[in-house]
C-alpha cells in the first residue's frame, strides 16, 4: 500500500494547480483511452526514491453545502485518509479566517502537516511568510504552483514526512481481491456472500490502512484476502453525499488487491460513476472483473443478459474484453460463476510468456499492419521482453519513441492480449530506443 498525501486549503489557494504541478505528466488515463472520461482527483506521483498517492480534496466537492461546511469535509477526509498534508494557503490573501479553522482542525490530528505559502513568485513576497507562522504548524514553505518555484523544497519535506512501507501480510499466492463501486451497489453484501458461502473464514487480519479488516477465506485449497476499505469514520452523511469521495475510498483497497471486482446495479443500471471508478482500477494496474449484482430483481429472457453484455461493452471500451459475471450477492444466485473468472484473470495477471514467442507476436503485428509515418517517420521494433507480473509489462525497443503512435501501441497490446490470453488484464508496454 503507498503512503498518500493530501492537498488542503480554502477555495482559491491553488490546490489543483499544484495537485497537476506535483503529478506532472504521470496522470496515467489519457484523453485517448476510448470510452472512459474522469476528474484528476487521485493519482501517483514520484519524488526522490518514494512513489505515493496525491489527493486533490480540492476535486472534492458537496452539492448544496455551506461554505465553511464543504472546507470541513475535505479537511476531515485529508485528515482520515492521508499520511501527510499539505495545507495550502495564499501570500496574497495572508492569513484569514479560514485558515485559521483549517488549522484548528488540523491542530486535532496526528498526521504530519506542511504549510505551503502559495504565489510566492518572487523574492519580494518572502518577508511576508512570517504572518503564516501564526498558524502555530511550523515553518512555512513558499512555492508558485504556477511556476514550479519551491515546489521541490515542499517536496522534499513531504517524503520525509512519509512512514515506512508497510510489509506485506499475506502469502505471495493469496488472491487478493478488492471489491468496489458506487454506494448501495452491494458491496457488503457481496463481502458476506463470498465470506459466508464457504464457512471456512480463517482470520481476521488488521490491514495495512486505517481501520481497515481484511477477511481471509479458502476456497478449493485456494486462499483469498477479501480487502476491506479503510473509510472515513463517518463523522456525517456528507461523505455519503458526496460522489466523488465514494471514488476515493474504494482506492485504499484498490491498491492494495490483485483483482478489482466492480459492482454494477441491475437495477439502476450503469452510470458515469462507475466507469471512473473502473478506470481507477485499470491506472492502479489491477485486473479487473466487472460484476453486475441484483440479477434477481431483473426481469429476463433469453436475450436480457447478451443485451445487458453489449451494454457494458460500449460502455466500458477501455477495458475491451473484461470478464462479466451476473449474480445477486442477495440470494446467491450464481455466485459460484465468480470464482473461475477470478482465477482465469488472476492467472492471466501474474503471467510470464516466453521472449521468442512474445516476438514472434510482435513481428507478425508489425508485419500484418505496418504503423503509418506519425511526427515524421515511422517507428519501426526491434525486440520486446516481459520484465514483469502484476501486471504484464512489456520493453519494446524501437528506432524512435516520437513515432509510435498512441493508436498503434493499443494495438500491439492487444495483439498480445489475444495471442497470450490477457483476459481482463491491463498490458504495460514500455518504449525504449534501441540503442
Amino acid at each position: 500500500m503507498l503512503p498518500s498525501v493530501a492537498i488542503v486549503g480554502r477555495p482559491n489557494t491553488g490546490k489543483s494547480t499544484l495537485f497537476n504541478r506535483i503529478v506532472g505528466e504521470r496522470l496515467a488515463i489519457t484523453d485517448e483511452t476510448p470510452g472512459l472520461t474522469r476528474d484528476r482527483l487521485y493519482a501517483r506521483a514520484e519524488w526522490l526514491t518514494r512513489t505515493f498517492n496525491l489527493i486533490d480534496t480540492g476535486g472534492i466537492d458537496f452539492d448544496d453545502a455551506p461554505f465553511i461546511h464543504e472546507i470541513k469535509a475535505q479537511t476531515e477526509i485529508a485528515i482520515d485518509e492521508a499520511d501527510v498534508i499539505i495545507f495550502l494557503v495564499d501570500v496574497q490573501s495572508g492569513v484569514t479566517e479560514q485558515d485559521s479553522y483549517v488549522a484548528r482542525m488540523l491542530y486535532k490530528a496526528d498526521t504530519p502537516v506542511v504549510v505551503a505559502v502559495n504565489k510566492v513568485d518572487d523574492s519580494s513576497h518572502r518577508d511576508e511568510l512570517y504572518e503564516f507562522y501564526s498558524l502555530g504548524l511550523g515553518d512555512p514553505t513558499p512555492v508558485s504552483s504556477t511556476h514550479g518555484i519551491g515546489v521541490g523544497d515542499l517536496l522534499d519535506r513531504v517524503v520525509s514526512m512519509l512512514p515506512e512501507a508497510v510489509p506485506d501480510p499475506y502469502e505471495e499466492d493469496t488472491i487478493r481481491l478488492s471489491l468496489i463501486g458506487r454506494p448501495n451497489v452491494g458491496k457488503s453484501s457481496l463481502m458476506n456472500a463470498l465470506l459466508g458461502e464457504e464457512r471456512v473464514i480463517v482470520s481476521e487480519i488488521e490491514g495495512t490502512t486505517r481501520d481497515a479488516v481484511d477477511s481471509v477465506f479458502e476456497r478449493n485449497d485456494q486462499e483469498y484476502v477479501v480487502i476491506d476499505t479503510a473509510g472515513l469514520k463517518k463523522r456525517g452523511k456528507v461523505y455519503e453525499d458526496a460522489e466523488k469521495y465514494s471514488v476515493l475510498r474504494a482506492m485504499s483497497a484498490i491498491e492494495r488487491s490483485d483483482v478489482a471486482i466492480v459492482i454494477l446495479d441491475a437495477v439502476e443500471g450503469i452510470i458515469e460513476q462507475d466507469k471512473k471508478i473502473a478506470g481507477y482500477a485499470l491506472e492502479a494496474g489491477k485486473a479487473i472483473i466487472l460484476a453486475v449484482n441484483k440479477w434477481d430483481r431483473v426481469e429476463k429472457d433469453e436475450r436480457t443478459m447478451n443485451e445487458w453484455e453489449k451494454n457494458i461493452r460500449a460502455h466500458f471500451q477501455f477495458l475491451y474484453d473484461t470478464p462479466i459475471v451476473f449474480l445477486s450477492a442477495k440470494t446467491k444466485a450464481r455466485l459460484s460463476t465468480l470464482f473461475p473468472v477470478i482465477g482465469e484473470v488472476y492467472d492471466s495477471y501474474k503471467k510470464k510468456v516466453p521472449t521468442s514467442v512474445l516476438n514472434d507476436v510482435i513481428s507478425d503485428a508489425f508485419a500484418a499492419n505496418p504503423p503509418k509515418s506519425h511526427k515524421g517517420g515511422v517507428v519501426k521494433g526491434y525486440y520486446a521482453t516481459q520484465v514483469g507480473v502484476k501486471p504484464p509489462s512489456f520493453v519494446l525497443f524501437v528506432n524512435d519513441l516520437r513515432f509510435m503512435h498512441f493508436s498503434y501501441e493499443r494495438y500491439l497490446k492487444n495483439r498480445i492480449r489475444e495471442a497470450f490470453g490477457f483476459r481482463g488484464v491491463p498490458i504495460h508496454i514500455m518504449l525504449r530506443r534501441r540503442d
